[in-house]
């Protein structure tokens, strides 16, 4: 593995080796540095339809680029305890295996009928062996065939960038964007089920943040 140092070629002068080589590492590194310094931040205020901060809205940001750099998460997890999900919505890229440990001293029952994910995981305690793959992009709501209080989402991107708005009023913030054009889509758990992410286009330029006002309508109490 190459680093940012000095290195030699045999059969070459040492002295003009150590200068083409050093010239040739420092591009690289150079070239390393400006495409970190490329990478900004994108700031998302998500409103109601009243103009009002909302928490807990999902934030992506999707592109043809984008989709090339989604990554599986490691150690996804939705448990169960005291009769909920833990957590009530999970955020995974495309291609997450994602692990429903039970926590409970009663038995549960999860499963999902959404077209996004269709499984189920009969009555069990503990952890079942072999976790959910969710390979598509798009909503899966949960439920337990035991418990019908019981409720949960995830929701499937295509895209390494996403986040959610704090439960306190304020943005969401997404780091280490690349410049480009982008779409930007917002969800919310109260959405009609069934309904597309709201969505806008957004540049991101290649020097200094990127910010973005939206404003969710049609939202169920």
């Amino acid at each position: 593995m190459t680093t940012c140092g000095h290195a030699q070629h045999a059969g070459a002068s040492p002295a003009l080796t150590g200068v083409v080589v050093l010239s040739v590492v420092s591009m690289v590194c150079l070239a390393g540095l400006s495409t970190a310094a490329q990478a900004t931040t994108v700031q998302v205020e998500v409103l109601d339809a009243a103009g009002k901060p909302l928490a807990d809205a999902v934030v992506f940001l999707e592109s043809a680029d984008a989709r090339k750099a989604v990554k599986p998460l490691a150690g996804a997890e939705m448990a169960q305890e005291k009769r909920q999900f833990v957590p009530g919505v999970l955020v995974v890229p495309v291609g997450t295996e994602v692990r429903f440990p039970n926590h409970d001293s009663v038995r549960h029952h999860v499963y999902s009928f959404s077209q996004t994910k269709k499984f189920e995981l009969k009555l069990y305690t503990g952890t079942p062996s072999n976790p959910v793959l969710f390979d598509s992009p798009g909503v899966a709501v949960l439920g337990c065939n035991i418990h019908d209080q019981m409720v949960g989402w995830i929701l499937v991107v295509d895209t390494p960038y996403y986040a959610r708005t704090p439960a306190a009023p304020g943005r969401a913030q997404i780091d280490n964007v690349p410049p480009g054009a982008y779409t930007l889509r917002t969800w919310h758990t109260r959405l009609p089920v069934g309904a597309p992410a709201q969505e806008q286009a957004l540049t991101v330029p290649a020097t200094g943040a990127a910010a973005a006002s939206v404003r969710l309508a049609g939202l169920q109490p």
